[in-house]
């Protein structure tokens, strides 16, 4: 399997721990296996290219092995054209972690290159704007580091495949955890989402500390909040904040000053009343009906 954006960018954010470093091994690993299969054509069709490709993957995230199998490759023009400048460079990447063949290989190799592949290079830092996807207000509020734009990325690629608007849950986010995928509130409400062990739970969510986990437990805790309350993006937030159970009760966003401020900032980011949403989550609040008629 080839390493969504969304899973780059998750390892990214834990970049420096062990727990992610740990992480980062075996997805390289998992690389490596897959573009063995390819490259020998093992169980799929043979596809060197692919392998190639699959090889660069892991070289970025470290692999020795997957340096030297790409190094050769390079040397034979299999997969790719043939470069021994290229060669050199990986054979070179995986002596230097005290890979005993490449180690050998380097006395028949010329001098290596600091041309890599593409896919060995870092993409440029895109302009803030663009690569938040949101609007001036949500940038001015929550800012544009480099790790807020990952989160951002992960957003971006999730939200969709739950027909939410990543406007509103980056509003969500940032109310919540600042984009901290580490915060933890006095209440136990963890992750950059902060999701209390019973919603998480509840949404299947493992590791509420693991930003796409996270992130995938509030889009259908959301999704879910959207479909109950029929699209109200006030209810939702309020229910989010304080549990449906409260807005039930209170006909309404609860009379909790933190629920009242959370839904006010909420409202003011996202900047809409009403989202669209799926019938088919779940059946409607028994409350709206006497919300609506409170309302007038």
């Amino acid at each position: 399997m080839i390493l969504t954006r969304c899973l780059v960018a998750a390892l990214a954010l834990c970049a420096g721990t062990q727990a992610c470093a740990l992480e980062l091994d075996a997805a390289a690993r998992s690389l490596l296996a897959e573009a063995r299969q390819f490259e020998h054509g093992e169980g799929v069709t043979r596809d060197p290219a692919r392998a190639a490709a699959l090889y660069c993957q892991a070289s970025k995230m470290g692999n020795a092995d997957a340096q030297f199998n790409l190094a050769w490759m390079y040397a034979n023009g299999r997969g790719v054209e043939r470069d021994d400048a290229l060669a050199a460079t990986f054979f070179d990447l995986a002596a230097r972690q005290g890979h005993t063949h490449a180690q050998r290989m380097l006395r028949f190799t010329g001098d290596p290159t600091r041309d890599l592949p593409d896919c060995m290079r870092d993409p440029p830092e895109p302009d803030p704007v663009m690569a938040s996807g949101i609007d001036p207000d949500l940038e001015a509020a929550f800012g544009t580091t480099p790790d807020r734009r990952r989160v951002i990325e992960i957003v971006r690629e999730m939200a969709p495949r739950f027909e939410i608007d990543p406007q509103l849950v980056l509003a969500v986010i940032g109310t919540e955890s600042n984009f901290n995928p580490k915060a933890k509130s006095p209440k136990n409400a963890q992750g950059l989402m902060q999701l209390i062990p019973e919603t998480a739970e509840r949404f299947n969510v493992r590791d509420t500390y693991d930003p796409v986990q996270n992130i995938r437990g509030g889009l259908a805790y959301l999704r879910w909040l959207l479909a109950y309350f029929q699209g109200s993006v006030e209810l939702a937030a309020a229910g989010y904040n304080a549990g449906e159970g409260a807005v039930d009760r209170y006909k309404g966003v609860p009379p909790y000053r933190e629920t009242r401020e959370y839904v006010k900032r909420i409202l003011n980011l996202f900047r809409k009343s009403d989202h669209p949403f799926d019938t088919s989550v779940t059946t409607p609040s028994p409350a709206l009906r006497q919300i609506a008629q409170r309302r007038g």
